[in-house]
């Protein structure tokens, strides 16, 4: 097959999955501030685009591992093909469907690696592999990072909370406390976690684009990612984070746990924190892992709140499959291409066919942002629309009195004054002022 051929399909199946990448990991930075009613659903999306867009330009350390660090670059005794990286990204693109599909947030990244590694040992052999740099880039920050990111939320909660309680000065009992600052406080650190997203996730897409430049003999082994292909991932990114991925924004607002503003405000704040120390210094780091754990940790550091552990363990199956599901399917994809032309573009077929057969089967049961999580009613968005529905209905009550008035001259017009009185009073009855903890 034509080297020129093979590479733009390579390129243009790496972006498919920057695109898949950009839906499924949404959530990570927007599936708590639409949970508390912060950001409306269609803005967070919006915003998260943008910013990815924006962190995509920021740095390349993390594609400078993907391109050199995880699969051995060049020719030698160990040459990777664009026919083996052609093999890892469908494995990465079907685990990536599936797991959308079931609502599961899972590693976009671990599902990249998994399916070059499994395609290289086949194609290639276990030297191609660089087991160190796998090690020490993927394998412990896989474990680590979920967990510091669940600790430090956990801290932040509970300091976020014991900050701002009050406590009646004469009974030394506890006062409701309001908190919607952490509301607003999200629009901030959510936004921070989708830049930090950008400087992450894209950056992975951008090593593959190199990675089989420099297979093809174009680019020179070692040098980081062209322009060109810092724009083209850049911009695949933020339209897959645009089209929203709702199944796992589902799953992250409320599928983990009952979230409040200052629980998301402490989950996003450590999410973000992680993946930007983490893009610094080159890890190619799971963002939704992170994300997962930060809000996991929130949960536990908010007293009354229940993780539901039980989502918690299918997540955890999730990842820990990750790696080797999209391995089998990056080698069993590499033992097809290896065969030449006819091999690829049977691959090629069935990959497309099997995207579009999880697509039309997930419209049987279609997640959007009208119901991908249900919003938190205290939010003050929420609040403001009630008093003005209260204020409307104040209006009307008055009206249709002075009508009732005006068509009864003799009577008395005690109308119009008793909803003026009791207006307020209904309102406040049925609508006490909602609470946050």
């Amino acid at each position: 097959m034509d080297i020129t051929f093979m590479v733009a399909l390579v390129i243009a199946l790496a972006l498919f999955f920057d695109f898949t990448n950009g839906f499924h990991d949404t959530a990570n930075a927007m599936a708590t501030p639409i949970a508390t009613g912060a950001i409306k659903p269609k803005t967070a999306v919006t915003l998260a685009a943008l910013l990815n867009l924006v962190g995509a330009f920021l740095s390349t350390e993390v594609a400078k591992t993907v391109s050199g660090g995880i699969i051995r670059e060049g020719s030698g005794t160990s040459p990777i093909t664009p026919e083996i990286i052609f093999a890892g990204l469908m494995g990465a693109i079907l685990w990536n469907m599936i797991t959308w599909l079931k609502g599961l947030p899972s590693s976009s990244s671990h599902a990249l690696f998994g399916g070059l590694i499994g395609a290289a040992i086949v194609g290639i052999g276990f030297n191609s592999i660089n087991l160190e740099s796998l090690l020490q880039k993927v394998i412990l920050p896989a474990i680590f990072a979920p967990l510091i990111a669940g600790l430090v939320a956990y801290v932040c909660t509970r300091l976020a909370y014991a900050l701002t309680s009050r406590h009646d000065p004469e009974t030394g009992s506890k006062l409701t406390q309001k908190r919607g600052g952490f509301r607003t406080g999200q629009i901030f650190t959510s936004s921070l976690v989708a830049l930090a997203h950008g400087t992450n996730d894209a950056q992975k897409t951008m090593g593959i684009i190199t990675l089989v430049l420099i297979a093809a003999g174009t680019q020179a082994p070692g040098t980081g990612p062209q322009f060109w292909v810092i724009a083209a991932c850049a911009l695949a990114i933020a339209i897959g984070t645009y089209s929203g991925g709702w199944r796992i924004i589902r799953t992250m607002g409320s599928g983990l746990t009952e979230v409040k503003p200052a629980q998301g405000f402490a989950a996003e704040t450590s999410t973000a924190s992680a993946i930007l120390a983490s893009s610094h210094l080159g890890f190619a780091l799971s963002t939704t892992q992170v994300a997962s754990g930060s809000v996991i940790g929130s949960g536990m550091g908010r007293k009354g709140t229940t993780v539901r552990w039980n989502m918690v363990g299918k997540i955890a199956i999730g990842w820990l499959f990750t790696l080797p599901a999209a391995g089998i399917v990056g080698a069993l994809t590499a033992l097809l291409v290896n065969t030449g032309v006819v091999g690829v573009l049977i691959a090629a077929i069935a990959g497309t066919g099997a995207v579009l057969f999880m697509f039309f089967y997930s419209r049987k049961s279609a997640v959007g942002h009208h119901n991908a999580v249900e919003v938190e009613e205290a939010g003050q968005a929420v609040r403001f629309a009630k008093k003005k529905a209260m204020a409307r209905a104040r209006a009307e009550a008055k009206a249709k009195a002075k009508a009732e008035a005006s068509a009864k001259p003799n009577a008395r017009p005690q109308a119009e004054t008793e909803p003026q009185s009791q207006a307020p009073a209904d309102a406040d009855a049925t609508n006490p002022k909602e609470t946050q903890r």
